[in-house]
């Protein structure tokens, strides 16, 4: 497995699993094949509503919790402190982690402001090895890289063969 190392010396694979999509009845055993296939990047998201099948499906899947990297995102409706902080714990409790490899704002809108320093906090309590955006449009992520202690360590976007001009890929940093 390939690697790159955030910012911060976090090391993340460069090839993952994402569960778009996925049905939540389907999700553990899909992320459970996944892993038996040799990923060690699950990406899901609040939005997606099957992170529950994504945490048992790597509790009981016998790797180390230390070789699966587990991204979520904090989706729109949360886009403020108390909602993001709420919904990180949230995330950690649905999907049985003790703490999430990366966690992204899923999208600017609202007072994204406000979700990265529940954001930020979490990583200084170490719920949270890495955080970062996903979707991000470069005037936004400049404004976050300006106001934000820790700066985004990942912008996390869209691409594949059927993506208009407007998607880019996946940039750590």
């Amino acid at each position: 497995m390939e690697y790159r190392e955030l910012s911060n010396g976090v090391r993340m694979p460069v090839i993952g699993y994402g569960v778009f999509q996925i049905p939540p009845e389907r999700t553990e055993r899909c992320v459970r094949d996944a892993l038996e296939v040799g990923y060690r990047l699950i990406d899901t998201a609040q939005a997606y509503g099957n992170e529950p099948g994504v945490g048992k499906a790597i509790r009981e899947s016998g790797i180390d919790r230390g070789e699966v990297f587990v991204t979520s995102k904090v989706w729109v409706s949360n886009m403020n402190y108390e909602r993001a902080k709420a919904s990180i714990d949230a995330s950690l409790e649905t999907m049985g982690l003790d703490h999430i490899d990366l966690m992204l704002l899923h999208q600017a809108y609202g007072d994204y402001h406000g979700a990265w320093r529940a954001l930020e906090e979490a990583y200084h309590d170490g719920k949270l090895r890495a955080i970062g955006v996903s979707n991000f449009y470069p005037a936004r992520l400049m404004d976050m890289c300006a106001f934000a202690e820790i700066p985004p360590m990942v912008n996390q976007v869209e691409t594949h063969v059927f993506c208009e001009s407007g998607c880019v890929r996946f940039h750590v940093g």
